[in-house]
């Protein structure tokens, strides 16, 4: 029996490591598989630049900044550039490489100009550096593979994109009570936020009247709707379209990126990553308060909110369900690859089960969003090494259906109708719930991560001394020791283990 077990706990965790945004920070570097003559001044800034290209799609995904910096260093030592100093903040990177006392040092600097989320450019990203440390592929071979993927279009057509993020409204709106018609309103209503805002991005629009609109949109039909169901026969909580429109564009921010930097060491770029958020979010709550007062003055009335996101007993499977849904849809959306998405939705329907629990226990709802978020945090990751695909795309997706969307439309509605201080008790338990969440996914992380560690030597080896003595390629007499299990294993944080050899586990 005990053998069973554990052989069914190595199942879940799985042979693959944590991937390569969660590499421990602060850790020693493995030997360098391939090292440069230091000495040369081009070669040196080849693979800056190879570092620094893979920080910055690191970066462009939501990963956090000291995850990023230690990723940036681990590239460069791979290739024997380890006294380099790397900082990031907020949306640029610089690595400056010492080369001793007689040798001036060699700096590189690059701005991260963000797109929208590809998590497919994230996990190729993930498979080149695994690629690097297993077969030590030379610099220009893997700045050829680094800028194929950072030219890349998108693996699925716009549509399918535009089709997912309509799929998330829909099953949001089931996770918060809605019905049929419920789920088909919000379905329509976030494709045409979708398309509006792919225009408005064409010609040049800032994201922050992008979800001004975005905010707008997510009222009218709803409300439409509502004004006429007597006429059509219908019965529909426009609340729960509009939570579910406000909780698709919430889910593009990056809030876990954000709270994580502020835990984990990067105050500067979590303060300014979460600045951002709150002007975002002020800019989604500002299209609702302007669509709702216009409807006013046209003589259209929002009725008072009566909806909850308490669970029942009956509703219970169907909703976590919808949540799950939610976050696989959040995952496509994103452009994550298909092995993926199986685990987003255990990661989804894993929060909305746990947030259903806690709620018998009368656990409040900023706690029960933390715990659920470090469930998604810590099985997500376990789940991730078996999909082979980074711990982030996981995170990020399973705690989507839980975002406050609710929480915030409560908020305003009580603003704007003269409920001051419950509007914003409301706004401030949206709050809280977000960085409860972004907190309780960091902690989940990190406890997956140290549960199964690559064990790596902290003396150094004969291909390292050697390498430490080249003045110039090709002095090298030995190759480095192929590792039959590094080609499969994505790369995580790098824990030294004094006197253990690479590759024993």
């Amino acid at each position: 029996m005990r053998e069973y077990i554990a052989t069914l706990a190595g199942r879940l965790v799985g042979n693959h490591r944590a991937t390569i945004d969660t590499i421990e920070p602060f850790e020693p570097a493995v030997s360098p598989r391939r090292p440069i003559d230091l000495t040369d001044d081009a070669a040196v800034t080849e693979v800056l630049d190879l570092a620094i290209k893979v920080g910055a799609v690191l970066l462009d995904s939501g990963t956090g900044a000291i995850d990023t910096q230690t990723q940036v260093r681990f590239v460069a030592s791979m290739y024997g550039v380890e006294n380099c100093e790397v900082d990031v903040t907020y949306n640029t990177i610089w690595v400056s490489a010492r080369r001793g006392a007689s040798m001036p040092p060699v700096t590189a600097m690059r701005t991260v100009h963000y797109r929208s989320l590809d998590f497919t450019r994230l996990a190729a990203v993930d498979r080149l550096v695994r690629k690097i440390r297993s077969r030590a592929i030379d610099p220009g071979e893997a700045h050829e593979v680094i800028d194929s993927i950072i030219a890349a279009p998108h693996p699925y057509r716009r549509w399918i994109a535009t089709l997912a993020w309509s799929s998330m409204a829909a099953s949001l709106s089931v996770l918060l009570g809605g019905g049929w018609l419920v789920a088909v309103v919000a379905f329509i209503t976030t494709a045409v936020i979708d398309r509006t805002n792919r225009l408005l991005n064409k010609i040049g629009t800032p994201l922050f009247f992008q979800q001004v609109t975005g905010g707008f949109i997510a009222v009218i039909p709803a409300a439409l709707v509502f004004q006429y169901q007597d006429t059509l026969g219908v019965d529909i909580a426009p609340s729960q379209v509009i939570a579910a429109g406000v909780i698709v564009l919430l889910s593009g921010l990056s809030l876990v990126g954000s709270v994580q930097d502020a835990i984990t060491g990067a105050p500067i770029t979590g303060a300014a990553r979460f600045f951002e958020l709150m002007i975002m979010t002020g800019g989604i709550i500002s299209g609702v308060g302007i669509a709702i007062r216009a409807l006013e003055g046209t003589g259209i009335y929002l009725p008072t909110i009566t909806t909850s996101t308490s669970f029942d007993l009956a509703t219970t499977p169907t909703r976590v369900v919808a949540g799950g849904l939610a976050a696989a849809a959040f995952a496509l959306a994103s452009y994550a690859e298909r092995r993926a998405l199986s685990t987003a939705f255990f990661g989804g329907a894993l929060g909305a089960a746990v947030v259903a629990a806690a709620e018998h226990f009368s656990i409040g709802s900023v706690i029960s969003a933390g715990f659920a978020a470090a469930l998604v945090g810590l099985v997500g990751g376990l789940l991730a090494r078996r999909a082979v695909t980074p711990p982030l795309v996981v995170a990020v997706a399973g705690i989507t259906p839980l975002l406050p969307g609710l929480a915030i439309y409560r908020g305003l509605y009580g603003i704007l109708g003269d409920q001051t201080v419950d509007g914003f008790t409301a706004l401030a338990a949206a709050v809280g719930t977000g960085v409860s969440l972004a907190a309780g996914v960091t902690l989940g992380e990190f406890i997956a991560r140290t549960l199964r560690r690559p064990r790596i030597p902290t003396k150094p080896t004969r291909v390292l001394l050697t390498a430490r003595s080249a003045i110039r390629p090709g002095r090298l007499t030995e190759e480095p020791e192929s590792d039959p299990d590094a080609a499969t294993e994505p790369m995580h944080q790098i824990q030294a283990r004094p006197g253990v050899t690479e590759g024993q586990n």
